[in-house]
């Protein structure tokens, strides 16, 4: 039983196809992120240690909601490391990135999820779909919020 909520049934498509990238950045900058944490060394180990940790521990509870979306647009949410790879623009670390490497590549990461949102947020907006739209607000509020701390990190 397809979903009746007031959306295109073309429009729910694509917009479940975008929050399908979005879920995907968001999960392969949690796998990075957590990674980093396992492995970060040197002189703010403690702080980034931690600070990490309180990063991908948001995004994981945030693509249970980016998938439940796209659930409730009546569409199935991609699931495993090949669907994931080819939905995200976000790439793997290679290698083992010293501390300040980490965060370079964790501040694109970020910046790259609040370029997926931004383009899928006229879409959204276009179908009037407010809980997408609220939820992808959401999202770029917390990764430029996130991308700027660790920007800051650096200077």
């Amino acid at each position: 039983m397809q979903p009746n909520i007031g959306i295109d049934e073309g429009q729910r498509k694509e917009i479940a196809k975008g929050l399908s990238k979005l879920l995907a950045d968001t999960y392969t900058l949690y796998l990075k992120t957590h990674n980093f944490h396992w492995n970060v060394t040197g002189p703010h180990f403690q702080q980034l240690h931690i600070m990490f940790m309180d990063q991908y521990t948001e995004m994981w509870a945030a693509v249970d909601e980016v998938a439940e979306r796209i659930r409730a647009l009546g569409e199935f949410a991609p699931g495993g490391y090949k669907a994931f790879s080819e939905l995200s623009s976000i790439k793997e670390s290679e290698g083992h990135p010293d501390w300040q490497g980490m965060i370079a590549q964790l501040v694109e990461g970020h910046e790259e999820v609040i370029r997926t949102c931004r383009h899928l947020l006229p879409q959204v907006q276009e179908a009037h779909d407010e809980s997408s739209a609220a939820l992808i607000g959401d999202r770029m509020r917390l990764h430029e919020k996130t991308a700027w701390m660790l920007r800051s990190l650096l200077n």
